[in-house]
């Protein structure tokens, strides 16, 4: 690793364990869902599934310290192989937000539209924003196609079996799609395929351990350690599978 990289390694990770202080008062920010609308005449009510308060989630003991372990040790990693470059502009962020989720949707089985549409709308602005300083329309157009390809992939699955995925994962893998796309084709094959193989390998072995319960497990969490094994290793592994 060049010096630059340990540089990059360091200022990435220190901003990131920063931002993750953030990560409790964010998921305590998150407003609760709607009730559900009341039955019409005639039909049985319907029992509203119990869901653990976001207050309550941001309350939890030893949840400050392990966001900011969990932002500094993901951060550091992203900095390490991206090193002092642009996309540490957009990806930085993208840290803590995606600890906030991943620990909501472990708890929740949801993954707030409130956190990940305006995801969104900063992810878009700041890749343009690096786009216009870099001025290669080469990751612009990256970019794009790995937000049709991924949210592409989600969608057709929520279609075919709705049952077996929620549409937050949906939306969530248009926002890493974007991301691991503007970054190259390797971090977004293996980001995107790392999140299923983690999903099914390490969500196999919590099954079997009863570390879940029989509704199964929330996939964003894989879909969010899968992204970041993307951008970590995702040209290692196809330098690896072509050379």
């Amino acid at each position: 690793m060049s010096d630059l990289d340990l540089v990059g390694a360091a200022v990435a990770g220190l901003v990131s364990g920063g931002l993750g202080a953030l990560v409790p008062t964010l998921i305590a920010r998150v407003p609760e869902p709607e009730p559900e609308p009341e039955p019409a005449d005639g039909d049985p009510p319907v029992e509203p599934e119990a869901k653990e308060p976001y207050a309550d989630i941001a309350a939890l003991p030893g949840l400050l310290v392990k966001a900011v372990a969990a932002c500094l040790v993901a951060g550091a990693a992203i900095g390490a192989v991206v090193g002092l470059d642009w996309p540490l502009l957009y990806l930085v962020p993208l840290v803590p937000l995606g600890v906030a989720l991943a620990v909501i949707d472990w708890r929740t089985r949801l993954l707030p539209t409130k956190l990940i549409a305006p995801a969104y709308v900063g992810l878009v602005a700041l890749v343009l924003v690096v786009t216009a300083i870099t001025r290669d329309r080469d990751d612009l157009v990256r970019a794009g196609l790995g937000w049709l390809i991924a949210g592409g992939l989600y969608l057709l699955l929520w279609v075919v079996y709705p049952r077996g995925m929620g549409y937050g994962d949906v939306r969530l893998s248009g926002v890493l799609g974007i991301a691991l796309g503007h970054l190259g084709w390797s971090e977004l094959i293996v980001g995107i395929y790392g999140g299923f193989l983690l999903g099914g390998v390490l969500g196999g072995v919590l099954s079997l351990l009863s570390k879940v319960d029989r509704k199964g497990y929330p996939f964003g969490p894989f879909m969010l350690l899968g992204a970041l094994v993307g951008v970590v290793l995702g040209q290692p592994v196809t330098d690896a599978l072509y050379n």
